[in-house]
């Protein structure tokens, strides 16, 4: 009987991994991919008026944020207006060029980075995108917006982080939390 009580212990023990190993291996699945269209569609859902806070950069400071998303061109672009009105004010045009959504972000600083969204990183959550050139800067030298992520939360609010690189490497990071006015 203790012979037999230990093997029906063991396939017990055994039934109980197999039906957790796939659980974990779920957990470990891939996150749900997002295509360029599906993305531009996504930027075009954030018309509107958006306020809340950006703090981080290089020194760290939090501030209130006003972000302003439009449509134009016959829904071929999307801006994005940031510190709308101040003389801070910067704007990022989102636009499909062929099967990429891309954007160039036109910066206080007086450059223009240029980005793509990085499609095996982004999801319909997460929207992240890799620097991809620029005018009137040397990344290797000048300080610029280098990359970043937007992020769209269940309840409604958008959150996106942009990393400023100056001499070819990580100086800060602005992050906005907004809420639609």
């Amino acid at each position: 009987m203790n012979r037999k009580g230990a093997l029906l212990r063991g396939i017990a023990a055994a039934a109980l991994l197999a039906l957790a190993v796939p659980q974990a291996w779920a957990d470990d699945a891939p996150a749900a991919k997002i295509d360029a269209k599906t993305a531009f569609d996504k930027l075009k859902g954030l018309a509107g008026d958006w306020n809340g806070s950006a703090k981080g950069g290089v020194d760290g400071q939090e501030l209130p944020s006003a972000v302003v998303y439009r449509t134009g061109s016959n829904g071929s672009v999307v801006t994005e207006t940031s510190f709308p009105g101040t003389d801070h004010e910067m704007m990022t045009v989102y636009f499909l060029q062929g099967n990429d959504l891309v954007a160039t972000h036109y910066c206080a600083a007086g450059n223009q980075p240029h980005f793509k969204l990085d499609l095996a990183k982004s999801s319909p959550t997460e929207l992240v995108f890799a620097f991809d050139g620029g005018t009137n800067l040397d990344p290797a030298k000048d300080g610029h917006v280098h990359d970043g992520r937007l992020g769209f939360a269940a309840d409604g609010k958008l959150d996106s982080a942009w990393t400023f690189y100056a001499g070819g490497e990580k100086k800060g990071q602005h992050e906005f939390h907004l809420t639609r006015k």
